[in-house]
């Protein structure tokens, strides 16, 4: 007898996942489109979501894309989790739901906001796009919420595709449906463009092309920033804000980077990113051992080891650092400076303690593990400052 699971396209993935993480596993196109089915399913419109200032700007878009208030938390300069001791009972009292970050891997405080999301009676909502392999407190990051939504763009490398997990299985229907109603047709064009992009990326940069690389993929829509932050278009945002909760309107935000994120995903784009989830403890292991060497150097923080998807090391000059990297054809990505509340003031409510924030955004330097030696090599060359946080902030240990 054929399971309702295999009778699907998405069931090999999806068994992937829910055996690694242990809940009900919903596959989407992209981790926003997930985040957005959450927010949807779990908050009604006009809520109060707490959320960490350091964050992708499309997850912010997508906040507002489904109707809610962001309200952006105070956060430890060690790591940039959560620091709940520094949000006031006043806030803790009017919000609809928390969201967490997990930023490059290193886990916010699950077990504590999972126990302060139940006496309030509100829902939890992970998300875990940086951190696949990441755990809190013996638990995997993903495994707290009502739901965690992640990104197989990250250490899987698939550049598409994530899962929607969640605590009750008896929702995965209603939440199956609501995703296939956003769903775009599938388009030849863009399964061809997706299964070519590594070999066209590998071409260019083998002939040290990097310059061109960017431009192609700028043209394609999969890499659209000029600055950290994209441009937020004030006006626009204003006038989009009175038809949420709909994606429609908010598209040209949340789509930036990656254009295919609603895309029904065809059979070739599948394969490539269930082959590619099937390899991840490789990749988790080397990310691990990575993250212990950078953690241990002088740049390191202060968090525990886990397999992050970017360590950020703290520096006192974080661009001069980025310009040392970039000469040795290292690039920096996954920048989220400004924090949300000075990059969007009056479309989000600002941290009542924004300094940790600010302090963390302008000294962190994410690199990614598997290249730590060489890192830290030219770092040191280029005479980087090690920086320490200020004291403050109340992390637990994971």
């Amino acid at each position: 007898m054929v399971s309702a699971y295999a009778a699907a396209p998405f069931a090999e993935l999806e068994e992937l996942m829910r055996d690694r993480l242990g809940r009900e596993c919903l596959y989407v196109p992209s981790c926003r489109l997930g985040l957005y089915l959450a927010l949807r399913h779990w908050c009604a419109p006009g809520g109060r979501v707490l959320m960490s200032p350091v964050n992708d700007d499309v997850i912010f878009f997508v906040v507002l894309a489904a109707g809610l208030r962001p309200v952006q938390a105070p956060l430890d300069p060690r790591d940039g989790s959560i620091d709940m001791t520094a949000v006031p009972e006043e806030i803790w009292r009017d919000l609809s739901a928390v969201l967490t970050t997990n930023l490059y891997g290193n886990p916010d405080p699950a077990p504590e906001l999972r126990a302060r999301c139940d006496a309030l009676g509100i829902p939890l909502i992970e998300d875990a796009a940086h951190a696949i392999g990441s755990s809190a407190d013996g638990r995997p990051v993903g495994s707290y919420g009502e739901a965690a939504v992640f990104s197989l763009s990250k250490h899987t490398g698939a550049k598409t595709g994530g899962f929607l997990a969640v605590a009750d299985p008896a929702v995965r229907g209603e939440l199956a449906a609501a995703r296939d109603a956003l769903l775009d047709p599938y388009r030849p064009t863009a399964e061809l463009a997706h299964l070519l992009r590594p070999y066209a990326e590998a071409t260019v940069r083998g002939l040290r092309l990097v310059g061109a690389a960017h431009a192609v993929m700028r043209r394609l829509g999969m890499e659209e920033r000029e600055e950290i932050r994209m441009p937020l278009r004030a006006d626009e945002l204003k006038q989009a804000l009175p038809d949420a909760p709909r994606l429609t309107p908010f598209h040209s935000w949340v789509r930036v980077d990656m254009h295919d994120y609603r895309l029904r995903p065809g059979r070739g784009r599948l394969r490539r990113t269930t082959a590619k989830l099937a390899r991840l403890d490789a990749v988790l292991a080397a990310c691990r051992a990575g993250t212990e060497v950078l953690s241990g150097s002088e740049y390191g923080g202060d968090g525990s080891v886990q397999p992050l998807f970017r360590v950020p090391l703290l520096v006192a000059d974080r661009d001069a650092a980025i310009a040392a990297l970039a000469a040795r054809r290292i690039t920096t990505g996954y920048l989220y400076d400004p924090p949300l509340d000075a990059y969007a003031p009056g479309f989000t409510e600002p941290s009542p303690a924004p300094e940790g924030a600010a302090w963390f955004a302008r000294h962190a330097l994410p690199v990614d593990p598997r290249r730590a030696p060489e890192v830290l090599s030219v770092l040191r060359a280029a005479g980087a400052e090690p920086v320490r946080p200020p004291r403050g902030g109340s992390r637990p240990g994971v």
